[in-house]
């Protein structure tokens, strides 16, 4: 592990990871369909798997699968922007892994929105939201 990810807890990477999976999931949920789900869900596995490899070490958390966000779809959202902008104040340690950090979920959300045809105004709309919670 670098130096990097140690200064962050397990259960912080944890957040963070989540984090970052909950928002890729928002975005495909936002724009509904089993085949587009598949193809936006493996382009933004791809688009994580190519951050940096400090994020990438960060990202791998205690070990283990992501914990997804359970209940209605806005109790997802409301639980998944929770630890987005739990993320920020985690990421505040390191001005630069939280920068790092916004430009590999913004790229993990472009790149699942443009997985199926285009960015629809739904998918954009979820965009924005966490735009809005990770303060970019």
């Amino acid at each position: 592990m670098t130096d990097k990810a140690m200064r962050y807890t397990d259960q912080e990477r944890d957040t963070l990871r989540n984090a970052a999976m909950g928002a890729m999931m928002l975005v495909s949920k936002s724009d509904p369909g089993i085949m587009s789900t598949i193809k936006e869900m493996m382009a933004g596995g791809k688009a994580l798997r190519s951050a940096s490899p400090e994020m990438q070490e960060i990202f791998k958390g205690s070990g283990g699968m992501p914990k997804m966000p359970k209940g209605s779809s806005a109790d997802m959202e409301n639980n998944v922007m929770s630890m987005l902008q739990q993320s920020q104040q985690i990421l505040a340690k390191s001005p630069q892994d939280l920068q790092n950090f916004r430009s590999t979920i913004m790229n993990v959300c472009d790149q699942v929105a443009n997985a199926q045809g285009g960015v629809s105004g739904n998918e954009m709309a979820t965009i924005n939201k966490i735009r809005s919670a990770l303060g970019a």
